[in-house]
């Protein structure tokens, strides 16, 4: 256990390395010496001990008196993340979008003809439908799936639109291969998609989408609610702004995780 030396594997070295890393924060992102030694608890003398090798390995710098992170740092993060699947990666923007919202959110990707669930976070049953990883929805009825093909190149979109035979889920559903185009072109211009009951009367989605470090939409993200609780303005003004940003944090975890 950490401080216990007395199985002889505990090193305290690294111990105090490492806490002189967490020592600087977003209200203290540059130390002094003296500041070190107080917030980690240790002498001026090991703290400059520490200090100057974490200088030494790219890991702080200093301008002669005070200490600063550098970028490097982050590479211990991101090894971690490298390991996460998207939902793990995904799951902290995810609760905290659920919290924002106080509604449902998802992730999905594309198996033609579907969208398969990767991560959900649900606050209340909206669906008639259980949902969870694993989960297969039919593509063209869903803000998840609309953001997906939009992704496809021209000639596998067409392609899917003339194979599809596409159900009135309800009386909502577009259905025809015109109007089905024209709104994944839409979505495709928005940069977000927008369902209103299509897949199931009652309930409204937007989706944004996830991008891999290449730029390729590989996931969506969406935001679910009873269509009592929110109108399609709604979901555009006050949900949509924190879908994106949701969104993007995801896009910018998976592409350090892919750049380390």
């Amino acid at each position: 256990m950490p401080g216990d030396a007395s199985t002889g594997t505990f090193l305290q070295g690294l111990e105090r390395g490492l806490a002189v890393i967490r020592a600087f924060s977003t209200d203290a992102p540059s130390l002094t010496l003296s500041e070190v030694a107080r917030a980690v608890g240790i002498t001026p003398a090991t703290a400059r001990r520490i200090l100057l090798t974490l200088e030494e390995l790219g890991y702080v710098r200093s301008d002669n008196r005070r200490f600063s992170l550098t970028p490097r740092v982050l590479a211990l993060g991101w090894a971690y993340l490298s390991s996460l699947d998207l939902g793990e990666l995904a799951g902290p923007f995810m609760e905290e979008l659920s919290a924002k919202t106080r509604e449902s959110c998802s992730i999905a990707t594309l198996d033609l003809p579907d969208i398969v669930y990767v991560a959900r976070v649900p606050t209340s049953r909206i669906m008639t439908v259980a949902l969870g990883v694993g989960a297969r929805l039919p593509a063209y009825p869903t803000s998840m799936g609309r953001v997906l093909l939009s992704a496809l190149p021209d000639e596998d979109l067409t392609a899917y639109l003339e194979t599809l035979q596409a159900e009135p889920l309800t009386d909502r559903t577009i259905t025809t291969p015109g109007d089905l185009r024209a709104s994944i072109t839409q979505a495709r211009a928005d940069g977000y998609a927008l369902v209103d009951q299509e897949l199931e009367l009652g309930l409204r989605s937007i989706a944004a989408p996830i991008h891999n470090s290449r730029g390729r939409i590989i996931a969506a993200l969406n935001v679910s609610a009873h269509a009592s609780r929110s109108t399609s303005t709604s979901l555009c003004e006050e949900f949509l702004p924190h879908l994106q940003q949701a969104a993007t944090q995801i896009t910018t975890a998976l592409t350090h995780r892919g750049n380390f």
